[in-house]
């Protein structure tokens, strides 16, 4: 996403549906609905300019009609996180909840916070099926362990022999799902590069580096700060008055979390800098927990750096 080259002066509030989109324009004032298909939503795209500005929320995939429709008019549009809308909405002390009620908060966000606003622009689609696969990856894994566990006392011989066979066409699943994600980064020279620069740190191998190039797009192009922010893993300070609490880590990208953990444990438990980085936590009285989550952020870190450095280094050769 990019941010917003000129200051809007129309603002369209888009509450998305899985049939209908409720459309809020602070112009008109006007409500209405139109239906979530591409080619309604085209034709509404043709209406607009470049000086409105679309606010839309993620809602699952069902956006994406709608966000493709903005861009092929070159119409400027913003995706918003859920969470900081609804806190808006709440802001303002109000309780109600309807289609109406939200496309307008969402045209009252645009117009009141435009200038931090970034605009969406279409991601690759080599990158866009990478995120679906890691996350279907994702989803099966959750199963095939839910099924495992339920192994554990299963309660009946037929129950046991389902469950078994449900895990083996998981794992079945998984390992076309796992081709399928290698194929999809050969297709792309920028990810392949990205790939070996991630798989090159200790803890990161061939699925945690393609879900880390899948969940966090942006690696390699913010700041570390930023990295740390997104992955979940930047400690928020607990303070007030004199009392300084203990900092946590909160917020960030649920699943980008899960991969650093695990990526971490990996690196713990191994020779080199960050294994004795948690070692040393660990001997100054920290808990694992805390020097593991020590470990995360160091490697979001430093894999943002290396990417970073990485493209440099790219751009330099090609020009």
């Amino acid at each position: 996403m990019t941010p917003l080259s000129t200051p809007p002066t129309r603002f369209i509030g888009c509450d998305v549906g899985k049939k209908f989109v409720t459309i809020f324009d602070s112009a008109s004032g006007q409500i209405r609905d139109v239906p979530n298909r591409k080619p309604d939503l085209v034709r509404l795209a043709r209406v607009l300019d470049v000086g409105c500005l679309v606010v839309c929320e993620a809602t699952g995939g069902y956006e994406a009609k709608l966000l493709s429709a903005m861009v092929a008019a070159g119409v400027p549009t913003h995706r918003a996180d859920a969470r900081k809308v609804k806190a808006f909405i709440r802001s303002f002390g109000t309780l109600g909840k309807s289609d109406a009620i939200d496309a307008q908060a969402l045209a009252r966000y645009g117009a009141e916070r435009h200038k931090s606003l970034t605009r969406w622009v279409q991601p690759d689609p080599v990158r866009e099926e990478l995120q679906t696969l890691v996350l279907a990856r994702v989803d099966l894994v959750r199963l095939r362990q839910a099924q495992k566990n339920r192994l554990a006392a299963p309660g009946s011989e037929v129950v046991a022999t389902m469950l078994k066979a449900i895990v083996r066409e998981v794992e079945k699943q998984l390992r076309a799902l796992e081709t399928r994600i290698a194929q999809c980064l050969r297709q792309h020279p920028t990810l392949i590069r990205d790939q070996d620069v991630l798989r090159s740190m200790r803890g990161i191998g061939e699925v945690t580096a393609a879900a880390l190039l899948a969940l966090m797009p942006e690696l390699g192009m913010i700041s570390n700060a930023q990295a740390a922010a997104l992955a979940g893993v930047a400690p928020h300070p607990h303070e007030s008055g004199q009392r300084i609490g203990y900092r946590k880590t909160r917020g960030g990208r649920p699943d980008v979390k899960r991969t650093l953990f695990m990526a971490a444990l990996v690196a713990s438990r191994g020779e080199g800098t960050l294994a004795e980085t948690y070692r040393r936590l660990v001997a100054r009285g920290k808990k694992p927990i805390v020097a593991i989550t020590a470990l995360m952020r160091k490697i979001i870190v430093i894999a943002n750096a290396k990417l970073r450095d990485a493209r440099l280094v790219a751009a330099v050769q090609v020009s």
